[in-house]
């Protein structure tokens, strides 16, 4: 009997890795390469929030070049760079937004970063196996508390790591 074949290990992808990855960031760029080069079946995806973030700063950024790289970003998910972007109408997105208070609620995450704690949730419920970002507070979480709060929900902790980890430990 033929087996079927393996499902694609998913890897989310932030906002900032997105805007620098529009920006030619060789460390961002690197860790994609390095990403897509060691997982056999990989598929990158982007979150509903992640799309929702991109679309504010392609029309409000203060800084023109962020709104340009937000630009570039949205027009080059799929054609060019291969990301997937995913909805999570099956999940809803108040079991999104459960999750993320809970981290908050925890002490987790700051409540100021509201759009942070549902990436993370978003990349949690998808089965994400990493959660590539540059955001520090996101990088600096307590993983044993993060894995309590996340296994409460029936979800798993994806590997957050940022671009200069993954080219640093695998490039």
């Amino acid at each position: 009997m033929p087996t079927s074949p393996s499902p694609p290990t998913l890897v989310a992808v932030d906002t900032n890795v997105l805007l620098d990855c529009a920006c030619g960031e060789e460390s961002v760029l690197d860790a994609l390469a390095t990403i897509r080069r060691r997982i056999r079946a990989v598929q990158m995806v982007v979150s509903p929030t992640v799309l929702e973030e991109l679309g504010f700063w392609s029309r409000f950024a203060k800084h023109p070049a962020k709104q340009e790289a937000a630009q570039i970003a949205l027009r080059s998910l799929r054609a060019n760079w291969s990301f997937r972007p995913v909805n999570l109408i099956p999940a809803g997105h108040g079991i999104v937004e459960q999750i993320a208070l809970r981290l908050q609620n925890a002490g987790l995450i700051p409540m100021w970063e509201y759009h942070d704690a549902l990436i993370l949730s978003e990349a949690a419920l998808l089965g994400c196996a990493i959660l590539l970002t540059g955001d520090a507070h996101l990088r600096s979480l307590d993983h044993q508390k993060v894995q309590l709060e996340l296994k409460a929900c029936d979800v798993e902790v994806p590997v957050i790591a940022t671009p200069r980890e993954i080219v640093a430990k695998f490039y």
